[in-house]
């Protein structure tokens, strides 16, 4: 494993013991339970972030290093992070095709 903070390295452990979990329905019911709360944690993590972004930014660090530090991001990204604007890696998604009259 690279070097990681020790948390990181707890969360990643707590995903192989859900995946090592012998009983398949013991399993899929505790990793239900994870994602059914992942989308709070998610949102708590980017909270967490950006104000570790700012408060980098008010000791003086500049975007580039910032963008170092968060695993070589760009700084134009580093920035977006900090005003809590979010990127996006998915493609928008594509209108439904009007619907068709049909003679019948």
């Amino acid at each position: 494993m690279t070097d990681q903070p020790e948390e990181v390295r707890r969360l990643l452990e707590a995903i192989d013991a859900l995946e090592a979990i012998q009983d398949d329905a013991a399993c899929a019911s505790a990793v239900t339970e994870v994602l059914n709360q992942w989308p709070s944690q998610h949102s708590r993590l980017r909270e967490i972030r950006q104000q570790r972004v700012r408060a980098l930014k008010a000791q003086g660090k500049t975007w580039a290093e910032i963008g170092t530090i968060l695993g070589g991001v760009h700084p134009t990204r580093a920035q977006q992070i900090a005003t809590g604007l979010r990127g996006s890696k998915r493609p928008a998604k594509k209108a439904p095709p009007p619907d068709e009259e049909r003679d019948t």
